[in-house]
């Protein structure tokens, strides 16, 4: 029982850690109908934020969790205001090819730069330790993790329906021409949905150099093309479907790691993109998405 308990934890932590990072795809998407695959670089960002100010001016590992998010937030903003901008009425492959501009440029800025090699980060002690509950011992990175998500989850429900910036988000998302002509400004609405994908980016950096220790440049890689999986699986431009995406992704990948033989393990990967694949000949849009209808092919 407590096997089961640890690796239900365990679901619940991945899973949340790609629902953070999917929301903040997928608010950016229903806005500028722009999949950011620099959105990884966030997370790298927001980890050598940590590891500088550790080196130069912070001793207390509990003050660099607020740094890395607020890099994150901060870095998504300028990447928003000098990268996406320019092109937001160009064409949407021209956005997509930007992205995967500024992801490389960055990568290759820190490796030239600063190393190739990961460099430690520190966090606080007792993210690193267990607790106890009712007999069973849980690290508590996993369960501040769930936590977190779950609280950042309930957050933007508010801030989406209960701000005014929030609700100018939703209609942009809707029709943003019709939000243009009611006098609110585009560049307002478009700057916040990058700080809230920042935020989420940060929030959920800082689980993954708990568990890591250490930040590398290509560590965001990995992270956003799941995130990006599991926002096609939940259903693209759906919030609600890019947070069960994540968490079906994050649950599908620790039961097979879990039930797997170890001479097949090492195929987890393949066998979860297998049933992913599935799922969307099942259900073409994803689990949540809305199905348009687009005529017979010739």
């Amino acid at each position: 029982m407590e096997y089961v308990i640890q690796q239900a934890i365990n679901a619940l932590s991945v899973g949340g850690e790609y629902a953070l990072l999917a929301l903040g795809l997928a608010i950016v998407f229903s806005i500028m109908n722009l999949v950011n695959f620099a959105h990884g670089e966030l997370i790298t960002l927001g980890g050598y934020a940590m590891f500088f100010a550790a080196a130069t001016f912070v001793g207390n590992p509990v003050l660099l969790l607020p740094i890395c998010v607020l890099t994150a937030v901060v870095a998504a903003m300028l990447f928003e205001r000098i990268a996406f901008r320019p092109v937001r009425n160009a064409p949407a492959t021209t956005g997509l090819l930007t992205a995967f501009g500024v992801s490389i440029v960055i990568q290759n800025a820190l490796v030239i730069f600063v190393a190739t090699r990961p460099k430690p980060v520190p966090v606080p002690s007792w993210m690193q330790g267990t607790m106890s509950f009712g007999g069973f011992n849980l690290p508590v990175v996993q369960i501040l993790e769930t936590g977190a998500t779950v609280c950042a989850v309930a957050g933007l429900v508010l801030l989406l329906t209960r701000t005014n910036l929030g609700l100018a988000m939703r209609a942009a998302a809707k029709d943003f021409t019709v939000v243009r002509l009611m006098g609110i400004q585009a560049n307002r609405v478009i700057l916040g949905a990058f700080a809230v994908s920042g935020f989420l980016a940060g929030l959920a950096a800082v689980f993954i150099l708990a568990r890591r220790g250490a930040v590398d440049p290509l560590m965001g890689f990995t992270p956003v093309l799941k995130a990006f999986v599991a926002c096609v699986l939940g259903g693209f431009g759906s919030l609600l479907g890019a947070a069960a995406g994540g968490l079906v992704l994050g649950i599908l990948e620790v039961v097979l790691q879990a039930t797997l033989p170890s001479d097949v393990a090492g195929f987890r990967d393949a066998i979860v993109f297998l049933l992913v694949g599935a799922a969307l000949i099942w259900r073409p849009t994803g689990l949540l998405g809305t199905r348009a209808e687009l005529g017979d092919k010739e």
